[in-house]
Parts: structure tokens; sequence; C-alpha cells
């Protein structure tokens, strides 16, 4: 499986090594909003729930206690890096749209399938992703859409994810959105594609669960 697990999220492995370039937001505009993408807001309460669909899943494959605190905190990014996810699917699609790229749901079933039968079902398959990507088993079909658009995208460049001409697909597509962060969550790099702590010690974020961390 190694070569599936490299490329299942490549994108976040290689932005999360990215340096960064800032770029300005200025989501006071936007009240209520974790991000504003194209013009359409991911809520905080949205990106709330998808953190705890993370939280839940982890709870139920985790029955004793300590175990699962190590879990959270071994996962305490889980909403920064949860958000990250959501605008980076509406990034890819974009650059995937302008490129001609479409995915069928048969793709991500075959997609599927084969990865079920490398680990050993579907079950192994969704406890995998949640505990090295911290995706929930609902969101398993979307995660695996968003690595095939990735790899599409990249072979209709004639390049692979690794290569200048996938970012600057990228790059484009997120200038087109004028992605928008809530400062709480950090900031948009556009030139990577990423998403960039704040450099404000003083915003702190509220988590799903009600504790406090700092940004």
């Amino acid at each position: 499986m190694h070569r599936r697990r490299r490329t299942a999220l490549v994108l976040t492995a290689a932005i999360a090594a990215a340096a960064p370039l800032l770029t300005a937001c200025g989501s006071d505009a936007h009240p209520g909003a974790a991000a504003v993408v194209g013009g359409q807001r991911i809520t905080v309460a949205q990106l709330e729930n998808r953190v705890n669909e993370v939280r839940t899943a982890q709870r139920a494959a985790v029955k004793d206690d300590t175990q699962y605190k190590q879990a959270v905190s071994q996962t305490a990014g889980l909403t920064r890096d949860t958000l990250h996810g959501m605008v980076i699917e509406q990034v890819l699609r974009r650059a995937a749209r302008d490129a001609g790229v479409s995915v069928t749901p048969k793709e991500v079933q075959q997609m599927r399938t084969g990865l079920e039968q490398q680990v050993g079902g579907s079950k192994a398959l969704q406890t995998a992703w949640l505990q090295q990507y911290g995706v929930a088993p609902q969101r398993l079909d979307d995660n695996l859409r968003l690595q095939l658009e990735a790899q599409k995208l990249a072979q209709a460049l004639g390049a692979d994810t690794s290569k200048p001409a996938f970012w600057n697909a990228l790059t484009k597509a997120s200038k087109e959105l004028h992605v928008d962060l809530n400062p709480r969550y950090g900031t948009w790099d556009v030139q990577k594609s990423s998403r960039v702590d704040a450099k404000t010690p003083w915003v702190r974020e509220v988590t799903a669960n009600g504790t406090q961390q700092t940004a």
C-alpha cells in the first residue's frame, strides 16, 4: 500500500511542508464564517460539524478513555486542518474544472475497492483513514475523490503532484476564488494554496468541544 498511502493525502502533506507566503484576509466582513471561498461561506457551524464527525468516530473506535485522550492530543490541530481540507477541496475542484478534469462515482468506487482489498476490508480502510489522516468514515469517498482529482489534474497537465505545473494550477484557482479565512484560523497562502497560522498569539481558537487553543 506504499504508493497509495503516499498519494492518499499528497496535497495536505506537501502543503504542510511548504514555506508560507502570507496574504491578507479581511473576514470581518463575513461574520460567522470560518472562510469564504468563491463568495461562498464555510460557516463556523459547518466546520465544527466536520470536526465533531471525526471526534465521534475516534470515540467510537477507541473505547478506553486514556487512549481516546491520546488520539485527541495527537490531532490537536484538527479544527485548522479540517478547514484547510474544506478549502483545498474547492480550490482543487476549480483547478480541475478549469483543466476539463472530472471524476466519476465509478472511479471513486474502484479506488475504494482497490484500497479495501489492500488493507483488509471496508472497516479497516475507514480506520486507517481516520487514524492516519483524520478523515471521518462518512467523508472517505469525498477524500478519495479529492485524491483522484489531484492525480487526474496532474496527468492533464503532463506532470505529477510535486511539479510546478500542478501547483501553479492551484495557485491560479486560489486567486480566482479569492479565499478569505477568519483570522482565528490563520491566513490563506495563495502561492502555496495553503492555510498558514497567523502570528497573532492573542487570537484564540474555540474548538468544537468548547476548549480553547492558541491559534
